[in-house]
């Protein structure tokens, strides 16, 4: 853990003092009686909200107190929009994710922030695989065990399969026209009004499949009502034994990845030490066993990464998802 006292020598204490950033700079040496806000751009109890709060508690001894910020709304924008806009001296930080920083920014026709112009990032926090889920009695009496079933099936009975998502554009929508593209299916998208409802749809059997966030398909996963077929990751799942990632299934889909991540940032302008004395804390504390445990139950794998890896995976996103969003022809006015 960073030390809340580095000592700096009079040279170049004295060329903070005079330097612009002699504030910014003062402050990614000592925190002692600072608080950061942490925002989070969405509602608490989620996932994101839940792995934000469970580090910040164990910064606390390295940064001082970090209290979290709750600002939902509008896909994430407004608590994205929030983060860009704050000023740049390490008091404010906060959350992005796959629809804050790879998927809005194509999604919607006006965005209130630039997401590869007004961040500087921190760390990678974590990443959760996406699993490819059918009905369970709907696999049974179709006979589907795997991906080239449920494909070779497509094929040959168009239009006869539909699948679900939390709506247009959401991680679920764009995943599955990945998947449709990629195999040269058809099946009709139906977007519910949130994640919860197209699960329930799917365990209804008012739609035959879903790709649907690991974390909240493994319980009827483990249940026998949903069966995986794979995981969107490029490998494999410890939670899913025996169930193969989609790129392993075929040639078809070689180097498939679409994953839910989410990660640390700062505004754009924030001081490189203020950045570097951040993502220490962060990549330590995600490194903790305690937290790799904790994040365990929530089947999301910590991604401790350098700012500058976070910066290149984040405009990595950015690029797939513009093709995604744009195939699908969802659209945000």
């Amino acid at each position: 853990m960073i030390r809340r006292q580095l000592l700096l020598s009079s040279t170049a204490l004295a060329a903070a003092l005079l330097s612009p950033f002699a504030a910014p700079l003062a402050l990614a040496q000592d925190n002692t009686g600072q608080t950061i806000k942490l925002v989070v751009p969405y509602a608490a109890g989620g996932p994101i909200d839940v792995t934000a709060r469970a580090l910040a508690e164990r910064v606390r001894e390295s940064l001082g107190t970090v209290v979290i910020d709750n600002k939902g709304g509008a896909g994430g924008n407004i608590g994205a929009d929030a983060i860009a806009k704050a000023a740049p001296d390490g008091l404010t930080i906060g959350i992005a994710a796959t629809a804050t920083h790879a998927v809005n920014p194509w999604l919607y026709a006006r965005m209130p922030y630039d997401a590869g112009k007004d961040f500087a990032g921190i760390t990678q926090m974590v990443r959760v695989p996406n699993v490819l889920v059918i009905n369970a009695d709907k696999a049974a009496q179709l006979r589907i065990n795997t991906v080239n079933d449920l494909i070779a099936y497509a094929k040959a009975n168009p239009a006869k399969l539909n699948y679900g998502s939390g709506g247009n554009g959401s991680a679920g929508h764009l995943a599955g026209e990945m998947f449709k593209q990629k195999a040269g299916i058809f099946a009709l998208h139906i977007p519910y009004r949130g994640a919860n409802p197209a699960q329930l749809a799917l365990l209804a059997g008012e739609v035959d499949f879903n790709i649907d966030n690991l974390a909240a398909a493994a319980p009827n996963i483990r249940s026998g009502k949903l069966k995986a077929l794979a995981v969107t990751s490029l490998e494999a799942s410890p939670s899913l034994p025996g169930v193969p990632p989609l790129a392993a299934t075929s040639a078809t889909f070689s180097g498939f990845s679409i994953d839910t991540w989410w990660g640390l940032v700062a505004p754009a302008g924030t001081p490189r030490p203020v950045i570097d004395r951040l993502n220490k804390a962060f990549v330590a504390a995600l490194n903790a066993p305690e937290t790799k445990t904790r994040f365990g139950a929530l089947l999301a794998e910590p991604v401790p990464t350098t700012p500058q890896q976070f910066d290149a995976f984040m405009a990595s996103e950015r690029a797939k998802y513009q093709q995604v969003v744009k195939a699908s022809g969802a659209k945000v006015d």
